[in-house]
This record gives structure tokens, sequence and C-alpha cells, in this order.
């Protein structure tokens, strides 16, 4: 469980940090991030919203290290239980997708950002899924 646990908190953290790293100006794999429609950008996030990414994503690495025990937890272990099923729930919607841009359902298909997102970001949220299950189960 232990492996499992660090490699969510250093997917995680990897993926805070870059969007970070977009929010201050970054443009390297950015366009393949975002999902488009008729060859644009079906989207285009701000910093802020980039930078409350970040910070979500930066404290799913903390949830599922206090949740695995590398670090002590101030809350009650069933709200940490709870709150790392629900994280798993989420990431397992993201997979699923919205039957229009994203995940396995997507409709929109043919671009860059369809291809990486069949290809590593929704068997990634899969994984992550997956992942805090068994740290929400352990």
């Amino acid at each position: 469980m232990t492996l499992v646990a660090l490699s969510l908190v250093i997917v995680f953290s990897m993926l805070s940090l870059l969007h970070v790293y977009w929010a201050c100006g970054g443009r390297v794999a950015l366009v393949a991030a975002i999902p488009e429609v008729n060859g644009r950008p079906a989207f285009w996030p701000g910093v802020a919203i980039t930078l409350v990414v970040a910070v979500g994503l930066a404290s799913f690495a903390v949830l599922v290290a206090v949740g695995s025990g590398l670090l002590p937890s101030p809350l009650p272990p069933a709200l940490v239980r709870l709150a790392l099923h629900a994280l798993a729930l989420v990431f397992a919607l993201r997979a699923i997708g919205d039957f229009r841009l994203v995940g396995f359902s997507k409709r929109v298909r043919g671009s860059r950002f369809a291809r990486l997102d069949s290809l590593v970001y929704s068997p990634l949220c899969l994984a992550i899924a997956a992942g805090v299950l068994v740290i929400a189960r352990a």
C-alpha cells in the first residue's frame, strides 16, 4: 500500500506543479491539455482557475498521504476515508467522461487532446481512482 500511496502523492504533486507552471505563463504541453472543438480550444482557463486546480491537486496529495498513514491526521479516520472514497469517485467519473469532450465516452475525437485523453489522461484518471480506492479501503 505504501508504494500505491507514494505513487499517488508523486502524481498529484507533479500535476499540481504543472498547473502552477501553466499559471505562471508556461506553455509547454498546455495546448495538449485543453479539449478542442473544430480545431479550437473548447475553453481557455485563466490563471486563477489554474491555480485553484493546482491547490486541489496538492490537497489530494496530502489527503492520500494522510489516508495511507504517511502523514499524521488531525481529522477523524472515518472522515478521511469518506473523502478518499469521494476522490476516487471523482476520478472514476472523469475517466468515464462527459459524453462530449473528455473521458472514454467522448464524442469529439481526432484532436491532439482527444488522442492523449484516450491514451493517457483517462487511463491515468482510472488508475488514480483505483489507487485512491485501495488507500480508502486499507
